[in-house]
């Protein structure tokens, strides 16, 4: 096995200098550092990346945890994270929880166990206590979701508003009767979205009717039956916002499945933007969310915290679209 003494030997340079090519510290002359790759090149010397991590007591590795990595939400949030981590030579350790709370529990402990220099929660379900006693002593940092009165760093978007929003453009195409299915109502999310739901029809006089309001889980399936459960009323809504795309597309399909036609009979929106939004047809209605940029802020974020940089604020807010496709539309009286 080829050592770094080796190497050293090779360019007739000491081991220290070899190691401070590595490190690139920038403390080696550009003539010497040519000498010094070449040796490494030509030798095929491959650095003892455990042994310099352990001297300095991080793993350039960082763990981000996501609630169901099934949900295609998440795959641009972690495409923008990944981006910023390579760019800085770090690595990313998945962890899915698949929406259970012992597991995130468990999650946690990959950062006391000293395998992770820092952590990017998508998910914030379990007990606040837990999160703010892990991001006492550990880089931590929130996505997606968030924990009221926190000082833990936050990138997301504003629920409340995205969701008033959305609920506002059914209305204004004439719609009343909306029905609103919710993700599942212990994720703070899913709570602010159907504040603005109730939002938006307050301000616009229309009465809140109970059953109009159901609890999904952020699945196709849960979308399905949800939307099968509206079909069954005397009168059915005549618009249906879904509190993500994956639910609003279940939805979609148990309209069609009953003969109905999406937006002629039933308009829906969703939330989201994910990539299905825009190839099932009629192409989704919906809330776009930043999801890349999300991925990216986060773990640059982390980053600050990891070098123990001070950052500018602990909330960063980012800017939500409506985007208005073909499965919503004026409501015609029958």
């Amino acid at each position: 096995m080829v050592r770094i003494v080796d190497v050293a030997k090779l360019a007739n340079v000491s081991t220290a200098t070899v190691s401070r090519v590595l490190s690139n510290s920038g403390t080696v002359s550009k003539e010497t550092t040519e000498k010094v790759m070449e040796a490494i090149e030509k030798l095929n010397y491959q650095p003892n990346i455990l042994a310099r991590q352990l001297r300095k007591l991080e793993t350039k590795t960082i763990l981000v945890v996501v609630p169901d990595i099934t949900n295609t939400f998440f795959s641009k949030i972690l495409r923008g994270i990944e981006e910023v981590a390579a760019k800085n030579g770090y690595q990313v350790l998945l962890g899915d929880t698949g929406n259970n709370l012992e597991r995130e529990k468990e999650f946690l402990n990959i950062l006391r166990q000293k395998k992770a220099d820092g952590l990017i929660l998508l998910t914030a379900r379990i007990d606040q206590n837990s999160i703010e006693e892990i991001a006492n002593e550990f880089p931590v940092v929130l996505a997606c979701e968030y924990i009221e009165g926190s000082q833990i760093p936050t990138v997301s978007i504003d629920n409340i508003s995205s969701a008033r929003k959305a609920t506002e453009h059914l209305i204004l195409l004439g719609h009343k009767r909306i029905g609103f299915i919710s993700g599942p109502l212990n994720v703070v999310l899913s709570r602010d979205r159907l504040k603005g739901f109730h939002q938006a029809i307050a301000q616009h006089g229309i009465a809140a009717e109970p059953y109009l309001i159901q609890e999904g889980d952020f699945s196709y399936e849960s979308g399905f039956n949800l939307m099968m459960k509206f079909l069954a009323l005397e009168q059915p809504p005549t618009a249906v916002f879904a509190a993500n795309d994956e639910m609003a597309i279940g939805a979609m399909k148990a309209i069609k499945s009953k003969g109905l036609r999406v937006p002629d009979d039933i308009s829906v929106v969703g939330f989201d933007d994910i990539k299905f939004a825009s190839i099932v047809e009629p192409a989704l209605t919906t809330i776009a969310q930043p999801m890349f940029d999300i991925g990216m802020k986060a773990m640059e974020l982390l980053l600050k915290l990891i070098h123990k940089d001070p950052l500018e604020k602990n909330q960063y807010i980012l800017e939500d679209k409506l985007i208005i496709r073909d499965s919503s539309n004026e409501y015609k009286k029958k």
